[in-house]
């Protein structure tokens, strides 16, 4: 379980991620392109699942039109790219069956 949370400032992420280093609060950020074709059906698909959803662990949505320079923290080159942020460290993960397996959206 999911719930959405669509940023639009860098800033926003920044403060986040500094929070989750203290908190050790687990998070998960997706990474996606507004004119990527599989980044935009991968965001349908989330919408679906859990757009009605008040509890569970947080999925930051963040796009590379609003927020370019984000990119840069989790070096993502490619898209869409889930980055989970837990109590261990950091798992990242670009193949999109296996973004869609982690996240539960998988048909």
């Amino acid at each position: 379980m999911y719930q959405l949370n669509f940023l639009t400032k860098e800033n926003d992420l920044n403060k986040i991620i500094k929070n989750q280093r203290r908190d050790k609060k687990r998070l998960s950020i997706l990474f996606i392109s507004l004119w990527d074709e599989h980044s935009t059906k991968l965001v349908d698909k989330l919408k679906k699942k859990y757009s009605d959803s008040k509890k569970g662990e947080d999925l930051y949505i963040v796009d590379s039109f609003n927020m370019p320079h984000s990119f840069v923290i989790y070096n993502t080159t490619k898209l869409p790219h889930l980055v989970q942020l837990k109590k261990d460290g950091i798992n990242s993960e670009d193949y999109l069956s296996m973004v869609e397996k982690k996240l539960k959206v998988t048909q």
